[in-house]
């Protein structure tokens, strides 16, 4: 039981549900208590134990109803479908045991444990074994469709094949017996490859999504085909949440410093001196504030609405953000981004000032004429955008005041770093003004990037 339960665990991680050694712990004992003979009460007291949301509900349900179905070897074998072809053939096919009275083949006892299962067709048997040669071949272990015949050929040795082809050649003097062995050892491969397959979907499936992840990670944001967009933004959704799971604690967990030993005397002089109470030098920290302009005209299109997802994510880890957005004019975001969610939040932001032609000089105008307020010693900027402004007057010198006033300013550019400069490019000129400038051309560099950022606030 354990065993099986701890494949099963494995499966469920793959399946997208988190598993931790605790909650394994407390599955493992609800088993115990309700056994395996009742699959519906042991589906139900595994999802109680280990799903905490309706989607892992759901995902853990599926791979439960993969897990535990055993594949059956399939019969190629006609089945008797009236009484008289039934007898007839009761007549004529003689059983292993009645071959070997009449003379007719090699005797019963004589076929190895395999050959006898596989002819009696005991089909609960025969799906145990299989199971058992699963776990002796390591089938949790596969990773890809290309190792589906390597993990065949072990089940099968595990099962014993090698004894049962010995078998086929001692029944070649029985033509009947012979034809109906290799017949069940079809079948049994069938069955196998059917118990692979489903080895595959269970345990395969977290390291797909890994492989498909990290070219994802890696692939440039503006040149994501259409259907990769959904899987991008569920990608993107995950950064995110990784990012709250990671920044997103109480701020009252302060890393201790040093013992303040003056402290620590004067609040046990009650008791002496002895130290029952302890009083430690904690580490200033800053209050985290932020200002995001994200550029989310024609240009960056491609782009913008994993920049948004990103900043809805910094509203959720970060207590004090404020969020703008612009195309040829800015607007303050932070009021829908709080409210709404991120495609709703998307929708209506990109509506408002979305897809237009970029003017980040006017953009910075207004920026300084209505919300240079918002700026303070212990704000960092953030300024997502490729710094292209069509030609127009970039006016560099408001991102100066805006740098002066702020505790850095941190440039985040999807291009990449050889087309800065060329053509309507203002980046080298907006970067002598930058604390940071970086190339965030893919997932993976955007959450570097925004991790590092808020990372200095912890």
């Amino acid at each position: 039981m354990r065993e099986n339960l701890h494949r099963f665990f494995r499966a469920a991680r793959g399946a997208g549900v988190h598993v931790s050694p605790a909650e394994s712990i407390d599955a493992m004992r609800a088993v115990k208590q309700v056994g395996f003979s009742d699959r519906a009460i042991l589906r139900d007291a595994l999802l109680l134990t280990l799903a905490k949301s309706q989607d892992e509900k759901l995902a853990l349900g599926d791979c439960f109803d993969l897990f535990f179905s055993q594949p059956e070897p399939r019969q190629d074998q006609p089945e008797a479908d009236d009484n008289d072809d039934a007898s007839q053939d009761a007549d004529q096919t003689p059983s292993p045991s009645s071959a070997s009275e009449a003379g007719e083949g090699q005797p019963s006892e004589g076929l190895g444990p395999l050959a006898q299962m596989l002819l009696s067709q005991d089909r609960n048997a025969i799906a145990a074994a299989i199971a058992s040669a699963s776990g002796a071949a390591s089938l949790s272990d596969i990773r890809y469709s290309t190792q589906r015949g390597i993990f065949s050929s072990r089940i099968l040795d595990a099962m014993g094949l090698q004894r049962l082809r010995d078998d086929l050649e001692l029944t070649a003097t029985n033509p009947s017996l012979a034809e109906r062995l290799r017949g069940a050892l079809d079948a049994l491969r069938e069955a196998v490859r059917d118990t692979v397959s489903q080895g595959l979907a269970l345990y395969a499936r977290e390291e797909a999504e890994n492989l498909r992840n990290e070219i994802l990670r890696n692939a440039p944001l503006a040149r994501i085909e259409r259907r990769q967009v959904a899987e991008m933004r569920a990608l993107i959704r995950q950064i995110a949440r990784r990012l709250r799971e990671r920044y997103s604690k109480p701020r009252k967990r302060q890393r201790r410093g040093h013992l303040d030993v003056r402290r620590t005397l004067r609040r046990n002089a009650a008791w002496g001196g002895v130290p029952f109470l302890t009083a430690w030098k904690r580490k200033h920290r800053d209050r985290p504030k932020i200002v995001a302009i994200c550029d989310v005209s024609g240009s960056v299109a491609q782009v913008s609405d994993f920049f948004l997802l990103l900043i809805h994510s910094l509203h959720e880890v970060v207590d004090d953000v404020h969020s703008f957005a612009f195309s040829s004019h800015l607007i303050e975001v932070s009021e829908i981004l709080e409210k709404k969610s991120p495609e709703e939040a998307m929708a209506e932001i990109m509506s408002k000032v979305g897809f237009g032609s970029s003017d980040y000089g006017s953009s910075l105008v207004d920026f300084e004429k209505e919300f240079m307020s918002t700026l303070t010693p212990q704000t960092t900027v953030i300024v997502l955008g490729d710094a292209r402004s069509n030609n127009l007057d970039p006016r560099a010198d408001i991102l100066r005041r805006i740098s002066e006033r702020s505790k850095r300013v941190v440039w985040l550019n999807p291009e990449g770093r050889l087309a800065w400069g060329f053509g309507d490019s203002e980046m080298p000129r907006y970067a002598t003004f930058c604390t940071v400038v970086r190339q965030c051309a893919t997932a993976q560099q955007l959450e570097r990037a925004v991790s590092d950022i808020v990372a200095t606030y912890q």
